[in-house]
């Protein structure tokens, strides 16, 4: 399992940095956020190091949805957000991957989004899905 010395993660992993945990398995670990937009907010690292999900092997994932599922029970919310940012831009702030389970108790707390709809089309969107599929 890789792992990386000067990872904020990896040293949370390892119990070199305390953390308050939820749940723990063979790859992965859940823990409260010390920064939370509400109360519960629990983060979810793989226990193998990667900065991107698509960097992450497969038989790393296994258990990262189930354990939010897991999470999202245990804390009690009936509204959350499961979020897991890419890099700088997507405002990933810790170069290891990460799932956020965000539960979502009023239009104040918790995740806020601007979601802004770009224009498109049925000519535009199957353009782009051969693009992307290279056909």
């Amino acid at each position: 399992m890789a792992s990386n010395p000067a990872c904020l993660f990896c040293r949370i992993i390892k119990r070199e940095i305390p953390s308050k945990v939820l749940f723990e398995t063979e790859h992965s670990l859940a823990f409260l956020d010390i920064g939370p937009l509400s109360e519960g907010h629990t983060v979810i690292v793989p226990k193998h190091h990667a900065q991107f999900l698509h960097e992450l092997p497969d038989a790393e994932m296994t258990d990262l949805l189930p354990t939010a599922k897991k999470v999202a029970l245990a804390i009690g919310c009936k509204e959350y957000n499961i979020l897991q940012n890419n890099g700088r831009l997507a405002h990933q702030a810790v170069d290891h991957v990460h799932f956020h389970v965000i539960p979502k108790p009023s239009a104040e707390e918790g995740l806020v989004m601007d979601w802004k709809v770009q224009d498109t089309n049925s000519d535009k969107l199957e353009e782009l899905r051969k693009r992307i599929l290279k056909l």
